[in-house]
């Protein structure tokens, strides 16, 4: 992919100071206080500058050389320097504020060593950037800044949490008991989009914080500690009476319910100084956030099912996000599609009422098309209310609101014609609500007074002006200018005449020149005017494209007309400030109409996504989570299939209650397991989304979370282990999954030894048959695994109750000549025959003397036959897919040994790890293991692991 940062590498702009300019700044520069996070601009009007270490941070994170550095002074005072320009400088705002979450930026103004903090801003708290950042639609969804609480118990983490949307002036609070993993924090933050956490001075430095950070990091947010009396919810209930819409009672009534989450919600007013701008008086809505809203999404589930856009993606549709963002609107409809997708839905009639909206724009494509074509003339309604409220706005965002505003009463057109089966739904849900803010109280009003009050025909010449007809000191200054604009232009021919000069061609009338309104004649007709130039006027300059002249009488009349026109810009202003205040009351309008229009967008998208792709999605049979299957038939990965390169082959994925509730996958390496298992969690979100699915038929029971446990991801730059990483993310799902919901695991156990990492796999799969009962996926290369789903196997492992465990694999098919493997990436019931390895590493062209003693030395490992742990049915079903190891072991020994293994392994996940250091948890790992040793000596199949 192109790097945006790369076009100005070349084009430093020239750091322009002299030495008393220099030495100035410099004093200045000393003064800063010390801030690690804080990247600082200084606005140099044509260009800017940062300085210190900000400089070398911005010459090699976005120049990508240190070429781009200069020094400021000289010797040992010199300070490192770099210039960006205004277009870089936007750039690098977008990225710091809106891509990491590892800087706060300030911009200052001023020259010598007098400047000033003009602005600053955090990813959570967009601050005076908001313009930048919202020039180009880049935000895709709405910064939310979160402050916790934590009151650290023995049974785990009371947590309270204030949260404020400063986009969508949203405040809210909840409060929770969380696990040692935080696991409810971490899916809370991921669905409200969180990109700054404040956090006590005390709280961030105790022993226990660790792992709360730790979730932090997951889910990428800036962590900014504040001194503990910020956190304080004394003063928060009359706060928020300011604050917040409607009556106090409410109000009251959420905040004395709560006991940490007030001091949270205390320290952000303090933070964000919501207070200090009267703008923000009774224009916030107060919610309490619930946990079980919405399905939950931990960060590695996010990462797993390629949810959101990543810079790494190659192209828009690597993600959900990007393969489902067809909206039209300006940044509103894409913003509610990013907080859908990280909030799927809960409730049956909810996501059916979507189904059914997106069924009726599926099966109406004239409407579809039709409502598609008026959303793309929408402007950003959110924001521009935004600037209004704010005080930023002028005339141009009335106008977008206005040529916004006009459009609604085609979408009500089209949305009425439409009497197909949904048609009392979308009167309920848009016709209804589209009437009572349109109606001559409403929106009405709004249309009138714009068009009263805005010259409308003077937008084709790109001039936003308040119509002179609407004041009366206007129209007379209108008036006025116009008499003046006669008097100049008769003058004009007057002296055309008198000059004997064709007017126009050989006489021109210039005004807003430095000398105001001027005669011009080239410098061809000058010698034929002289003498009555010098006579009768007055020459202004000589240069190469002509002979400026004035008299007394333009003069005169010059000068009038500017005043005239000052006087009428300054009354126009006035209006217009007074057109911005009549406009700001009709917020609840456009907040409804704006909220109506972007899920209608959203809506369309779902619609124009499941027409267009060359096999088209289906509608989903969605079900409460207690009863129902999973059934996807024909499912297909939405993101795989809409690469330009892939011949998709489609699967059907059957979790049956009490048949294949459980289903553990094997097979080759690339031959689709790993892709399989992310598609049945990425339906099922869609699902719960309320869009149609990539299947031929699916049958869907809710579900309340998906856990994912894929791949280790980046965990090494964060300090933890790929197999550390592995059992962090597994141990939140053992806390925290229920039965209600759905759990993708792959290749689990395979970050330590083939014997630990069987057992682990084992206990692992035991515990979720037997504890949680949750429909899962079990990708594996342990085929030893797959004896869980037979009967004798299950009791001789102390299993007492997995009839919902099925093997499935991936199949592939190998030439008995060449050896050669062919992958079919088709998912087929039974446990696979054999391991690929080999033959995998025969595709990446291994030496052949490598690959000939990889085959011998596995031959003389394979001394393992499933057959030892199944019974007699599944022996034979077992015996058609080959036989590995000989190694026996009889049914009390075996039980015995599990027993003390699964002993083992719940001892060794009642670890408090995010308490202990790596030295501390090593320790006690090696005296649990010589425990089980010591237990091992009576036990053959225990022995086997050690």
């Amino acid at each position: 992919m192109d790097d945006p940062f790369q076009q100005d590498n070349d084009k430093f702009p020239e750091l322009k100071l002299d030495a008393k300019q220099a030495q100035g700044f410099l004093s200045f520069f000393k003064t800063l206080p010390n801030d690690n996070r804080a990247v600082r601009f200084f606005d140099r009007r044509d260009y800017y500058t940062s300085h210190g270490e900000n400089a070398t941070f911005i010459a090699t994170t976005y120049y990508r050389t240190t070429t781009a550095l200069r020094q400021l002074g000289n010797g040992a005072n010199s300070l490192s320097s770099v210039s960006v320009s205004k277009n870089m400088f936007e750039m690098i705002v977008r990225d710091l504020l809106l891509e990491r979450t590892d800087h706060t930026l300030e911009l200052y103004e001023g020259s010598g060593s007098n400047w000033r903090l003009v602005k600053s801003g955090t990813p959570g708290n967009l601050g005076s950037f908001e313009d930048i950042l919202f020039a180009n639609n880049d935000m895709q969804d709405s910064p939310v800044i979160v402050a916790l609480v934590p009151s650290f118990k023995e049974n785990g983490c009371t947590v309270g949490l204030g949260y404020i949307d400063l986009t969508k002036r949203v405040l809210g609070l909840t409060e929770f008991l969380d696990d040692s993993h935080f696991t409810n924090l971490e899916s809370a933050l991921v669905a409200l989009g969180c990109k700054e956490c404040l956090l006590p001075m005390d709280s961030a430095k105790s022993s226990e914080s660790r792992s709360l950070k730790d979730a932090m990091s997951r889910c990428g947010v800036m962590v900014t500690e504040r001194k503990k009396t910020e956190f304080k919810g004394r003063d928060v209930i009359q706060d928020l009476g300011r604050l917040v819409k409607g009556s106090m009672e409410p109000v009251r009534d959420l905040v004395t319910g709560f006991e940490l989450a007030p001091g949270a919600l205390g320290a952000l007013l303090s933070y964000t100084e919501l207070l200090a701008d009267e703008s923000n008086y009774e224009n916030y809505i107060l919610k309490q956030y619930t946990l079980d809203s919405y399905m939950r999404l931990d960060s590695a589930a996010v990462r797993a099912l390629n949810v959101m856009e990543s810079k790494t993606d190659a192209n828009k549709n690597f993600s959900l996000f990007g393969l489902m963002n067809r909206t039209c609107t300006a940044g509103m409809g894409k913003r509610l599609l990013h907080m859908w997708l990280k909030q799927p839905l809960l409730d049956v009639n909810k996501i059916n009422s979507r189904l059914d909206l997106v069924e009726a724009f599926v099966e109406d494509p004239e409407l579809r098309q039709n409502l598609r074509q008026h959303l793309k003339r929408i402007s950003d309604i959110e924001r521009l209310m935004r600037s209004l409220q704010k005080k930023s706005a002028n005339l141009v965002h009335i106008v977008k609101l206005y040529q916004s505003s006009i459009r609604i009463p085609y979408i009500k057109s089209a949305l009425e014609r439409y009497d197909g089966q949904f048609a009392s739904l979308i009167k309920e849900r848009y016709l209804d609500p589209l009437d009572s803010w349109t109606d001559d109280d409403h929106l009405n009003k709004f249309l009138a007074l714009v068009e009263t009050a805005v010259d409308l025909d003077q937008l084709e010449n790109g001039e936003y002006m308040i119509s002179p007809s609407y004041d009366e000191e206007l129209s007379s200054l209108k008036n006025e200018q116009e008499s003046l604009e006669m008097q100049i232009n008769k003058l004009h021919q007057q002296t055309a005449s008198d000059l004997d000069l064709a007017i126009d061609k050989a006489l021109k009338l210039e005004k807003g020149t430095q000398f105001g309104h001027v005669f011009r004649i080239t410098k061809k007709e000058e010698p034929k005017v002289r003498k009555k130039l010098n006579t009768h006027f007055v020459v202004l300059e000589t240069r190469k494209d002509g002979v400026k002249f004035t008299n007394s009488k333009l003069r005169i009349l010059g000068d009038q007309y500017q005043k005239i026109i000052e006087e009428y810009r300054i009354c126009q202003k006035e209006i217009v400030g007074r057109v911005i205040v009549t406009t700001t009351s009709f917020g609840e309008v456009f907040e409804g109409i704006a909220v109506l229009l972007s899920e209608l967008d959203v809506l369309l998208s779902f619609a124009d996504l499941a027409v267009s792709c060359p096999t088209p999605y289906t509608r989903p049979d969605v079900t409460p989570s207690y009863e129902g299957d999973i059934i996807l038939e024909g499912s297909r990965h939405p993101c795989v299939e809409a690469q330009d390169w892939v011949n998709f082959i489609p699967n059907d994925c059957k979790l049956v209650r009490g048949e294949s509730w459980f289903q553990i996958i094997t097979g080759p390496n690339m031959g689709g397991k790993s892709t399989f298992i992310r598609q049945v969690g990425v339906n099922i979100l869609m699902a719960q989304v309320g869009c149609f699915v990539p299947c031929d038929r699916a049958q869907i029971s809710v579900r309340d979370c998906i856990f994912a446990r894929v791949g280790a991801g980046d965990c090494q730059l964060r300090g933890v282990s790929t197999f550390m990483q592995e059992m962090l993310e597994t141990a939140s799902i053992l806390k925290g999954a229920t039965e209600k919901s759905l759990i993708i695991i792959d290749e689990l156990g395979r970050g330590t030894s083939t014997y630990d990492g069987f057992g682990l796999a084992w206990a692992i799969c035991e515990h979720l048959v037997q504890e949680i009962k949750a429909p899962t996926l079990f990708a594996t290369h342990f085929h030893e695994l797959t004896a869980l789903a037979y009967g004798d196997a299950a009791q001789s492992s102390n299993i007492n109750n997995i009839v919902g465990v099925r093997n499935y694999h991936v199949s592939a098919h190998i030439d008995s000549i060449s050896r050669k493997l062919t992958m079919l990436y088709k998912v087929e019931q039974g446990a696979c025959d054999q391991s690929f390895g080999i033959h995998v590493a025969e595709f990446a062209k291994f030496p052949e003397s490598v690959v000939a003693l990889a085959r011998e030395k596995a031959a003389e490992l394979e001394d393992f036959s499933p057959t030892s742990f199944v019974s007699n049915d599944a022996s034979k079903e077992e015996s058609q897919v080959g036989c590995k190891r000989k190694r026996e072991y009889n049914q009390d020994d075996m039980s015995r040994g599990a027993l003390q293994a699964r002993q083992f392994l719940k001892k060794f996940s009642e670890m408090p790890l995010d308490k202990m250091d790596i030295e501390q948890a090593l320790e006690q790992v090696r005296t649990l293991k010589n425990d089980l040793q010591k237990d091992a000596v009576g036990c053959q199949w225990l022995q086997q692991f050690f």
